[in-house]
């Protein structure tokens, strides 16, 4: 593409400037050319703002870095600014990330030692990192500014937020999945939470790593699945749910056709028949909305093998504990709760919502016959995620459920750096589970479940 002569005028002045500071750079003392102005200390917001204006009007996304850059050193020159070394290159990253990336938080999305960033307020940043929260010295310049970042993140991905819709749920790119809230609803200014997922998807060997879970546990797990038992995790937020439900769902066989299910597609199954399904938030005029529900009622026609349902939260369980009854085993799910106890009155208040005029004990018949592993998952004082309960679940007696834990975690103490001090354990009953292994072939060893003598 042949240049204009006031392109090449442009270009001309853009290299001279470049020169300039190369040459002032070199020039400079080593020692103050590496030390912080108070001039940028004290007044790196506004230089920034007013920068950051400049740049925008400049620049368009075709633009490649040194063309930024350029643009950069222009505006500078322009002003009249002259900036050690060390001053320019932190000012030219911060508007980087402001222009090309997510502003102050941008550095930790590409942090993988980072798992959650949550943004409070202007001058509070929290992220957690390995499961303990960190307050941070990130610092945005309002709540203004904070907006704006939040239009940068949702926008791309054809979303909205503003005072008609105060709130949204979104998924980037690259999985992780974004919660933002503004006010009115948010009484004191914008909240953005965003939840990152590894771009490299876990194995069961990480996990047991991590303490999460023992060998025989998932071996247990691997052997339950192979013999398409309807499983349960079951856990609170942030207690790794969804990471043991994708590990876990990666026993399953290749030749086996998946349907995964999801508010917002986090889970990362690597068999090739797999059908992946989002659900959708109705638009602005208030239609168009696809519930988890309407995806499980359109997966039963799909002769799906399997069906896996990312989190029931409401009258969906209904339709999945049907789908369980109904033919289509080895489907997995997960579900907030504490305990396995508690998961099952979770279930039957969500059956409820479907808004059916069922008896009690005709949901708990439903409940029982189709639900056959319950995993309880937990975040512990630590920040550390246990398998705390593989629960069977047996079957009525009267009214009531009968459940039978198989692995448990014992919690014995606390280090004094406040690590747990705990242990898995199998608690010595073989689970009537053992019988649907035998009949579809899968192997299983009985010391999976002895309990060890302390």
């Amino acid at each position: 593409m042949s240049l204009t002569l006031r392109d090449r005028m442009e270009r001309r002045k853009t290299t001279e400037l470049i020169n300039e500071y190369k040459a002032v750079d070199e020039y400079v003392p080593h020692e103050v050319r590496e030390a912080p102005t108070q001039i940028v200390n004290t007044g790196v917001t506004d230089l920034k703002t007013k920068l950051h204006i400049q740049l925008v009007d400049r620049l368009t996304e075709q633009e490649n870095e040194e063309e930024y850059e350029s643009v950069f050193l222009q505006a500078l020159a322009e002003d009249g600014i002259v900036l050690p070394k060390a001053d320019r290159d932190r000012l030219w990253s911060e508007l980087r990330a402001e222009i090309r990336g997510f502003g102050p938080i941008d550095p930790f999305l590409h942090d993988e030692t980072i798992s959650e960033v949550m943004v409070v307020a202007p001058d509070k940043v929290y992220i957690e990192r390995k499961g303990k929260l960190e307050l941070t010295e990130i610092r945005f310049k309002d709540a203004d500014h904070v907006h704006r970042i939040i239009e940068k993140i949702v926008a791309p991905i054809g979303r909205r937020i503003d005072e008609s819709v105060p709130y949204v749920d979104a998924r980037l790119p690259d999985g992780s999945r974004v919660h933002a809230i503004i006010p009115p609803l948010a009484l004191k200014g914008p909240c953005l939470t965003i939840r990152k997922f590894s771009a490299v998807p876990l194995q069961v060997s990480d996990l047991i790593h991590f303490g999460t879970l023992t060998p025989p546990m998932a071996e247990f797990l691997r052997a339950a699945i192979n013999a398409r038992l309807n499983i349960v995790i079951s856990g609170g937020t942030g207690s790794g749910k969804t990471t043991t439900l994708n590990v876990v769902s990666n026993f399953i066989r290749e030749d086996e056709r998946i349907i995964t299910i999801e508010d917002a597609a986090e889970l990362k199954l690597q068999q090739r028949h797999l059908v992946t399904l989002e659900a959708r938030p109705a638009n602005v005029e208030g239609r168009g909305a696809v519930s988890i529900r309407d995806l499980v009622k359109n997966a039963l026609r799909m002769r799906p093998d399997r069906i896996v349902v990312g989190e029931v939260r409401g009258a969906e369980a209904l339709d999945m504990l049907q789908a369980m009854n109904t033919g289509h085993d080895g489907s997995l799910t997960t579900a907030h709760a504490n305990t396995p106890r508690d998961m099952l009155r979770r279930l039957e208040t969500m059956v409820m919502m479907a808004g059916m005029d069922l008896p009690m004990r005709a949901i708990r018949e439903q409940i029982a016959s189709a639900v056959d592993l319950i995993v309880q998952q937990s975040r512990l004082s630590d920040g550390g995620r246990k398998v705390t309960y593989i629960t069977e679940v047996m079957g009525m007696e009267g009214d009531q459920i009968v459940l039978q834990d198989i692995f448990t975690f014992e919690q014995r103490g606390r280090r004094p750096d406040g690590t747990v001090i705990g242990k898995h354990r199998a608690t010595g009953i073989v689970p009537a589970c053992t019988e649907a292994m035998q009949a579809y072939g899968i192997p299983f060893r009985m010391d999976w479940f002895q309990a060890l003598d302390e």
